[in-house]
C-alpha cells in the first residue's frame, strides 16, 4: 500500500489579523482518519539514496514529513550486489517528504483483500 502526500489544513492570515482555514481536497477529517489508521504499523520507507527504514508509524505532519519509532535502517554493501544489506537501529528519525521514494505498511491479509474488492 502506498501512501500520498496530502495537505491536511493550511491556514492564512487575513489583514484584519484573523485567521481562515481551507480544507484539502479529500476532506481534512478523512485524511486525518486514513493516517490515523497507521499509527503503531509497521512500515517500509524506501529514500533516494538506496537506502531503507523499517519501523512503528508515529506521525506525520502537514508537510508529510514522517516520524518511525525503533526504526532499523537497511542499506547495501555493495553498489554491485544488492543481495548484501547491512542493517543498524536507530531508534526514533524523522524521514523528510523531499527524500522518500517510497512507502509500504504492513496490514493483514483480511485488510489487504478488502483494499482490493471493488466497490460499485
Amino acid at each position: 500500500m502506498e501512501m500520498e502526500q496530502e495537505t491536511l489544513v493550511t491556514s492564512s492570515g487575513g489583514q484584519d489579523g484573523s485567521h481562515s482555514e481551507r480544507p484539502s481536497e479529500p476532506s481534512s477529517s478523512s485524511t486525518v482518519a486514513r493516517v490515523k489508521k497507521l499509527l503503531f504499523r509497521q512500515v517500509l520507507v524506501g529514500i533516494k539514496d538506496g537506502r531503507f527504514f523499517m519501523g512503528t508509524f508515529h506521525c506525520m505532519d502537514k508537510q508529510g514529513n514522517i516520524i518511525l519509532q525503533d526504526a532499523v535502517e537497511y542499506r547495501s554493501t555493495r553498489r554491485n550486489s544488492p543481495s548484501q544489506m547491512e542493517q543498524r537501529c536507530l531508534g526514533l528519525i524523522l524521514i523528510p517528504f523531499s527524500c522518500r521514494t517510497s512507502c509500504h505498511v504492513e496490514c493483514p491479509i483480511e485488510e489487504q483483500m478488502s483494499l482490493m474488492t471493488i466497490q460499485e
